[in-house]
């Protein structure tokens, strides 16, 4: 039996990690903040958490896999952070829409970030939406090192 992760998320020793990199790699590509903030390693993770935006990401496996997921992420795709944290991320989008993803991930993985795109999305129970004026961005360590790419946006509507 395996045994669960009684810990919120952001206390997870990966997932302080991962913050950190989100919150960094963010600013090294846009010149802006992620997020204001000020305190620990683990008061960033927690405010990343609860941050009033989306903000996902996934790893560099050859078919991506979500390695964050904040509570709005989880409350818009309806999957639990063990869930989220499992699915390959072409799965955050609609088959038909797979060329589109495809094309702004390469685009990010070149530039380093893409800005003020939309797109539409696909909920785990197939409530679709779209998302208005995300940044994707390539996440990097302190040392540049690639740990996969981020997206966060603040407005998205349903549709259909």
């Amino acid at each position: 039996m395996r045994l669960m992760n009684l810990q919120a998320p952001w206390q997870q020793e990966a997932v302080i990690q991962q913050s950190q990199r989100l919150w960094y790699s963010f600013q090294h590509w846009t010149g802006r903040s992620l997020l204001e903030t000020q305190g620990t390693a683990v008061e960033l993770a927690q405010q990343m958490f609860e941050a009033p935006f989306v903000l996902i990401s996934h790893g560099t496996e050859p078919d991506p896999i979500f390695n964050y997921a904040n509570r709005q992420a989880s409350a818009l795709w309806e999957l639990p952070w063990e869930q989220f944290t499992q699915m390959p991320s072409r799965l955050a989008a609609e088959p038909l829409r797979q060329e589109e993803r495809d094309r702004l991930l390469a685009e990010t993985a070149a530039k380093g970030f893409v800005s003020n795109f939309s797109a539409i999305r696909i909920s785990s129970t197939g409530k679709r939406f779209q998302i208005e004026n995300a940044v994707i961005w390539n996440v990097v360590d302190e040392k540049n090192q690639p740990h996969g790419q981020a997206a966060a946006f603040w407005n998205y509507k349903f549709i259909d």
